[in-house]
């Protein structure tokens, strides 16, 4: 049986809110429902949070779990980069889907940048991450994956995560078998671990569901 993602790596929403608008956005709705900030359209920073990277046992953090990097404030990120330099025992994520808007260079081990690519039209942004971030780590998720992705490559990506649309928002689309199957052969063949969000459970078989991680997450 499939296990959530979020009992092997934590969401450290550091910074909320995001202008992109995205049909599907849960993170949106959930800021409406429990009145986190006032307008999530204008993303916001909880400094006080850095104090949550002081973690006695390595962990790993997705920090973007309820924002977009692309959309961090310069500063911000030299905060976030800096703590996290003084806490190499974690990993760090961070997500965007506008890698066009982002270029900077970081020597830390311990930092992951990643593009979401739920489609063949949005799969050029892989190589843009790669373009316009100079950093140790990459990694891709396929997520919610809404059409057939094609052939991507994967130089240089070290995870790839996939998953299918959660939720009843209008217009949701349901992953297929032969979309996931086709994007996890490519990344086996190119020696990328490859982890089946937990909602695919019903579209691909149980005993069929990979769960890798990186090996430095240490997980």
């Amino acid at each position: 049986m499939a296990f959530p993602i979020k009992d092997k790596i934590k969401n450290l929403n550091i910074v909320i809110g995001c202008p992109i608008g995205c049909r599907y956005c849960y993170a949106r709705n959930n800021c409406r429902r429990f009145h986190m900030t006032e307008d999530f359209s204008r993303p916001q920073f909880f400094p006080e949070k850095l104090r949550l990277f002081e973690t006695k046992e390595p962990k790993v953090f997705l920090l973007t779990g309820m924002s977009d990097l692309a959309y961090w404030r310069e500063e911000w990120r030299q905060q976030v980069f800096e703590k996290a330099a003084q806490t190499p025992q974690n990993s760090y994520l961070f997500l965007t889907k506008r890698p066009e808007r982002l270029r900077f260079t970081t020597e830390l081990e311990n930092l992951w940048f990643g593009v979401t690519v739920t489609c063949a039209a949005e799969k050029e942004r892989i190589g843009i991450l790669r373009r316009n971030i100079s950093a140790k780590h990459y990694h891709v998720t396929f997520e919610p994956l809404s059409d057939e992705v094609g052939e991507v490559d994967l130089k240089g990506i070290g995870w790839t995560v996939i998953g299918t649309e959660t939720g009843n928002c209008k217009g949701k689309i349901s992953s297929k078998r032969e979309w996931v199957e086709g994007l996890a052969a490519q990344a086996k063949a190119q020696g990328v671990p490859v982890f089946y969000k937990e909602a695919l459970e019903g579209i691909i078989p149980g005993e069929e569901m990979v769960q890798q991680f990186p090996k430095e997450f240490g997980l």
